[in-house]
């Protein structure tokens, strides 16, 4: 793309991307899956002494022999020109067409190249594009222009891809496939393009609300953003038109957040879903429970409000990790069963919709969830493990069908550990304080690099004996018993209701939900922060918030703790501005006990 120098390909390199992952150093794309892509790209446009394993340089001469490839730059409404990678099948047949708007990278449309040619070999016309703004100055996939965060222009632009596509494919039905940024653009894109072209959208690791997804319960997702702004492969003030850029220091720096709101809320699949329901648009998303980017609840919202065909695929794992390694250079072989089966099943619902196969779709629950961490696993050298037999996955009619009941623990004050309880029993009269402020052994875990781990089988361990008392609060119950080996199926949001006083005007708390095993070891199921402003510096107020959903079966003999800090690294903290700790005092008052409501299914 800029050099001379095509990277060789090795089973090593594909072995890094079925092991590892997609994501590499700096929350950025991996080099493994970057030199696939442009491997891929050297051969299909026949450059001599490309070195690829056997199985993709099978995949390269089919789709030349099938197909004609092209690199067209697709001109917009205002005259913009789009970074596009084509693919033509050439047997004169009517073919549909998948149209794939490249995710938030540097890389623009070429890190999934291997996802086209899949795709190709599968009967489609395929049309790639890096929506405006996105990518390395200089790259051949990078688009002009401002980038445009999902608003209009980029739902003006999928139509104008969508109208190039007519004239140079011809195809016979228009389908969508996004992963990450492109997800949204493909659901905008289809909800409000004026002729109503698109057949059916594949959204993976997706977002239901913008604004939600990044600023909720009073808390800015901090990492998030920066991350984003940081990996467009250009500088904030090169990437993003001036008014873009003002929103997005004022994010950063907390100040007029519901213009900030409006602005996320227009660029929300949620907020258009009317127009996706009366054009009838089947559907499918994906997200996953630990998700650091686009949070799992405002997908559920968006996934109840649709009434079209739909299905919802809930995975272990963090933004991209599930689909990532089918998209970028799976080959066969694959290091753990079930690696390829949430790309397999993007492509079985394109094929459906769009090829009209008759495959087993129509007979697919609407939710499939999978639960942490039920996969079985060995270990392997370098101290990490491999799975052996998938994680378990359940289907149901509904999201609403997920949580059957639920179970109140109430909040104790401190015992003689230091720590309290969590009881059956509402218990009031008591308070505990901490230092807020500083950063805790407690966190939810690295932006994209966690959930990652824990999708390839190597969730994160904790120590609570460990966690800075001074600065959290933890409560515990006592080892649970259940029917067999698990003691509770939580299935769903858990809420937390605490009264809180600050010596400040604000406090920030955030809610972590740990299995913590006989050993002493833990992991961690669900969080969540709040923020609380307008306070009375120590007066009491009471603050419900509900944490991300989860699909967790808690072992017999294990304890369910709650632990809550001020500080996380992936959010905004209320006292950033003053120069020490304040402090946070937790109690529990009559008529509004201390509670953590558990969901059960």
């Amino acid at each position: 793309m800029t050099s001379d120098t095509t990277p060789s390909v090795t089973e090593a390199t594909l072995t890094d991307i079925a092991t590892n992952g997609i994501w590499g150093p700096g929350h950025s794309v991996s080099q493994a899956v970057v030199d696939v892509s442009q491997a891929l790209l050297a051969s299909l446009q026949g450059q001599e002494g490309v070195e690829l394993p056997p199985e993709l340089s099978e995949l390269v001469a089919e789709v030349q022999r099938i197909a004609t490839v092209a690199l067209p730059r697709i001109t917009a409404n205002d005259g913009v020109r789009l970074s596009a990678f084509s693919i033509k099948l050439k047997d004169g047949a009517p073919h549909p067409v998948v149209i794939v708007p490249a995710g938030w990278n540097p890389y623009g449309w070429l890190p999934f190249l291997h996802a086209y040619l899949k795709l190709a070999q599968r009967g489609y016309h395929v049309l790639a594009y890096s929506p405006r703004g996105i990518g390395i100055k200089g790259w051949l996939s990078t688009s002009e222009g401002f980038v445009d965060v999902a608003g209009p222009n980029d739902w003006a632009d999928g139509s104008s891809v969508i109208d190039y596509v007519q004239e140079a494919l011809d195809p016979s039905r228009i389908g969508f496939l996004g992963e990450s940024y492109g997800s949204g653009i493909s659901q905008l894109v289809a909800a409000n393009d004026p002729a109503g072209r698109v057949s059916a959208v594949v959204a993976l690791s997706t977002w239901g609300n913008l604004a939600t997804s990044l600023y909720n319960n009073g808390t800015r997702h901090l990492a998030a953003v920066q991350a984003l702004i940081d990996f467009t492969g250009g500088p904030l003030e090169e990437k993003f038109d001036e008014e873009t850029q003002r929103l997005l220091k004022n994010f950063l720096n907390g100040r007029d957040l519901d213009e900030v709101v409006e602005w996320g809320t227009e660029r929300s699949p949620e907020a258009h879903v009317d127009r996706t329901n009366a054009q009838g648009i089947p559907t499918f998303l994906s997200n996953t429970w630990h998700e650091t980017l686009f949070p799992v609840n405002p997908v559920l919202d968006l996934f109840e409000r649709l009434t079209v065909p739909k299905r919802l695929n809930l995975w272990i794992g963090d933004h991209g990790a599930p689909e990532g390694p089918g998209l970028a250079g799976l080959v066969t072989g694959l290091p753990f069963p079930g690696l390829a089966v949430p790309t397999r099943e993007a492509y079985e619902w394109l094929d459906h919709f769009l090829l009209g196969a008759d495959n087993d779709v129509p007979n697919w629950t609407p939710v499939n969830s999978q639960s942490m961490f039920t996969y079985q696993t060995v270990a392997i050298p370098g101290g990490t493990k491999l799975i052996t037999v998938p994680a378990r996955r359940e289907t149901y009619a509904s999201w609403d069908e997920v949580t059957t009941g639920s179970e109140a623990w109430y909040l104790t004050g401190a015992d003689g550990t230091g720590d309290g309880k969590l009881t059956d029993k509402p218990t009031v009269g008591w308070s505990r304080e901490f230092e807020a402020g500083a950063l805790t052994s407690s966190v939810a875990g690295e932006l994209l690099k966690t959930g990652q781990q824990e999708w390839f089988g190597n969730p994160r361990s904790y120590e609570p004996a460990n966690f800075e008392r001074g600065q959290l609060l933890v409560w515990s119950t006592e080892p649970l018993t259940g029917s067999g080996e698990v003691a509770r199926r939580i299935r769903g949001a858990a809420t937390v209701r605490l009264t809180v006083r600050s010596s400040t005007d604000a406090a920030t708390v955030i809610a972590y939900l740990y299995d913590v095993a006989p050993d002493g070891t833990a992991r961690i199921i669900t969080h969540e922060p709040l923020t609380v402003t307008g306070l009375t510096p120590n007066v009491n107020t009471t603050a419900g918030w509900t944490l991300q959903a989860a699909s967790y079966d808690l072992p017999t003999g294990h304890r369910l703790a709650l632990v809550v800090n001020s500080r996380d690294p992936l959010y905004s903290y209320a006292g950033s501005d003053l120069p020490a700790l304040t402090t946070t005092t937790v109690s529990s008052v009559s008529g509004s006990e201390a509670r953590l409501e558990l969901p059960l299914g």
